[in-house]
């Protein structure tokens, strides 16, 4: 546990899903550890050259094991219930096809670090998904436009 405070207001309802064309979104959990690290791992580079993504080292080059990646995404669930920062699991039905990301910026918290990355193979949907995410974040969440960081496509 640590002692960040929360990313939202208090008496905000974090929404729990977006359904869209061609995807779902859930909130990321322990029961996608499998697909989501087949999704990534399977999708290494094409997630490297994401916009977002470039020069952050992830996902790391030589893969994770099954025990390493389900820590990361229990610590992902956990941020979620105590409101500190927000994953979602891109599903095309129960498909994992990718990942949104919704955290305070590092060398900012007043601002909002938004990423998201499509495996290789749905490259396509890279496209869709940051217009339906930018779409959402200003109709059903409470950040201000200019406060939003999420690397256009």
């Amino acid at each position: 546990m640590d002692d960040r405070p929360s990313f939202v207001p208090d008496g905000f309802d974090v929404p729990l899903g977006l359904a869209a064309d061609g995807f779902r979104l859930e909130p990321l959990g322990a029961q996608h550890n499998a697909r989501d690290l087949a999704a990534w791992s399977g999708s290494i580079e094409h997630v490297r050259a994401t916009p977002g993504f470039q020069g952050r080292g992830w996902p790391p080059p030589e893969g994770m094991s099954a025990e390493a990646n389900l820590a990361d995404l229990v610590r992902h669930a956990q941020d979620f219930a105590e409101r500190k920062g927000f994953t979602y699991s891109v599903l095309d039905g129960d498909d994992v096809i990718g990942c949104l990301y919704v955290y305070p910026g590092k060398e900012d918290p007043g601002r909002v670090s938004v990423s998201s990355w499509v495996r290789a193979d749905r490259a396509p949907l890279d496209e869709v998904l940051y217009a339906a995410v930018t779409r959402w974040l200003a109709e059903a969440w409470p950040f201000e436009a200019e406060r939003i960081d999420y690397a256009a496509r």
